[in-house]
C-alpha cells in the first residue's frame, strides 16, 4: 500500500504543478489584458479631453463674436437715440402706453368676478 501512494504521489504533484504553471499564465494574460484596458482608457481620456477643449475653444470663440456683435448693434442703437432724441421718447412712450393698456386688458380678462375687486 505504501508503493501505492508513492506512485500516486508523483501524479499529483504533476498536477498540481501543471495547475500552478496554467495559474501563473492566465495570471500574465490578466495582467496584459488590465495593461491593454489601461492604455485603451488613457487614449480616451486623451481623446475626450482634446475634444472638451475643442468644443470650449469653439464656444469661447462664438461667445466673443456674439458679444462683439451685441456691443456693434448696441452702439448703433444709441447713436440712432441720441441723434433722434424726440422719436426715441415718443417710441417708448407709445410702447409703454401699449405696455399699459395691455396690462390692463390682462387684468379685466382675468378679474370677471367683482368681489375680487381692489376698491
Amino acid at each position: 500500500m505504501a508503493d501505492t501512494n508513492k506512485s500516486d504521489s508523483p501524479g499529483i504533484d504533476d498536477i498540481q504543478k501543471t495547475l500552478e504553471k496554467q495559474i501563473a499564465e492566465l495570471r500574465k494574460e490578466i495582467t496584459k489584458i488590465n495593461k491593454s484596458i489601461s492604455a485603451r482608457g488613457a487614449e480616451m481620456l486623451d481623446d475626450a479631453s482634446e475634444q472638451a477643449s475643442d468644443f470650449y475653444d469653439t464656444a469661447a470663440a462664438r461667445a466673443s463674436r456674439t458679444a462683439q456683435q451685441l456691443r456693434n448693434q448696441a452702439q448703433a442703437v444709441s447713436e440712432v437715440a441720441r441723434e433722434n432724441p424726440g422719436t426715441t421718447t415718443a417710441v417708448i412712450g407709445v410702447i409703454g402706453l401699449l405696455g399699459f393698456l395691455a396690462g390692463i386688458a390682462v387684468g379685466q380678462s382675468m378679474n370677471n368676478d367683482t368681489s375680487r375687486r381692489w376698491y
